[in-house]
């Protein structure tokens, strides 16, 4: 099986359900002549021509609104945003359109869109573009909200995301772009809603997904060396979320820790630890632990970048604290 990259396995997904369906189109800042800003959309201009690749203003608003309209005619357009953090600039649409059109029309009206971009924190890019919007979109009924850590779970999961008759919300991980893994040749989607034991353990589960799920194997690593056996439960899709498989999981090892890159305070993480403890109480030893952002901006300068932001010697505490041995 050829290892490709995270960029190259998106590009793939784009280029053969364009290939596949010539209702598939993309749009965004500098998606064509520039091939986008991390060169995910490169040779799709010159493949598919200007109608199907469409260079926009920067008018975040504006072109998500276009994708929409062009959605609930029968289109499927690919909106990519150069960050998620300029997302905020669509929320609007996203929201109240995006997410209520199909419902308020009584099912009438579909809107198979997908809205995608680089998202959380990469090399110094400083507070207002180190964001981890996921429970922003994840709050909102009528959006599903995916987020890949693997180049195979990339590819499959886009196609997946292009299908579907739903907005989707497909956050990619800025710094996963150049991540290199294994990506089968042949024709294949990655189902949205179920999630992946990436790693099996018997004494604790952690659960996570997109870059995190690297930190996790990591610490993983590590705990292996002192005879802690942790499973890793990527969740891939944080809407809807694949309890079943977490709940399997927790069952097995009595012990839960959620490492997720966003702000402690309303995160997803609090739903699954909710979840956990309202649906297997009575299988865990130990009160299921999360592992967070600090409660503030992600900082520009580089020490307090890293201070800010989950590593494996936090999740290795994280462990710890529920095995009882801090």
């Amino acid at each position: 099986m050829p290892k490709v990259s995270y960029r190259d396995a998106l590009n793939q997904a784009l280029r053969e359900e364009m290939s596949r369906d010539d209702r598939v189109f993309l749009m965004g800042e500098e998606v064509g002549f520039y091939q986008g800003a991390f060169k995910v959309s490169k040779g799709l201009l010159e493949e598919f021509g200007p109608m199907r690749v469409v260079d926009t203003p920067i008018t975040e608003g504006g072109f998500t609104g276009v994708g929409i309209g062009a959605a609930m005619v029968g289109l499927r357009p690919v909106v990519e945003v150069m960050t998620f953090n300029f997302a905020i600039q669509a929320m609007d649409q996203i929201i109240n359109n995006a997410a209520k059109i199909h419902q308020m029309s009584g099912g009438q009206l579909k809107v198979p869109l997908v809205v995608r971009g680089p998202g959380y924190a990469a090399n110094r890019v400083a507070a207002q573009h180190s964001q981890a919007l996921d429970p922003f979109f994840c709050y909102v009924p009528g959006l599903k909200v995916v987020s890949p850590s693997t180049p195979s779970d990339a590819k499959g999961l886009l196609k997946s995301a292009i299908r579907d008759d739903n907005p989707v919300i497909f956050i990619e991980a800025q710094l996963l772009y150049p991540l290199m893994g294994e990506v089968p040749q042949e024709d294949y989607t990655t189902p949205i809603g179920k999630g992946e034991i990436k790693r099996p353990g018997s004494d604790v589960t952690i659960i996570t997904w997109s870059k995190m799920v690297h930190i996790s194997l990591e610490a993983a690593g590590a705990l292996a060396a002192e005879g802690i056996e942790a499973e890793i439960v990527d969740l891939r899709t944080l809407r809807p979320l694949d309890l079943p498989l977490i709940l399997e999981s927790v069952r097995k090892t009595g012990r839960a820790v959620i490492v997720e890159e966003q702000w402690p305070y309303g995160g997803v993480g609090a739903e699954v630890a909710y979840q956990i403890q309202h649906e297997a109480f009575d299988a865990l030893d130990a009160p299921a632990e999360r592992v967070t952002s600090e409660d503030v901006s992600v900082a520009y300068a580089k020490n307090l970048e890293k201070a800010c932001i989950p590593d494996p010697a936090k999740v290795i505490k994280g462990v710890k604290k529920v095995l009882y041995q801090n």
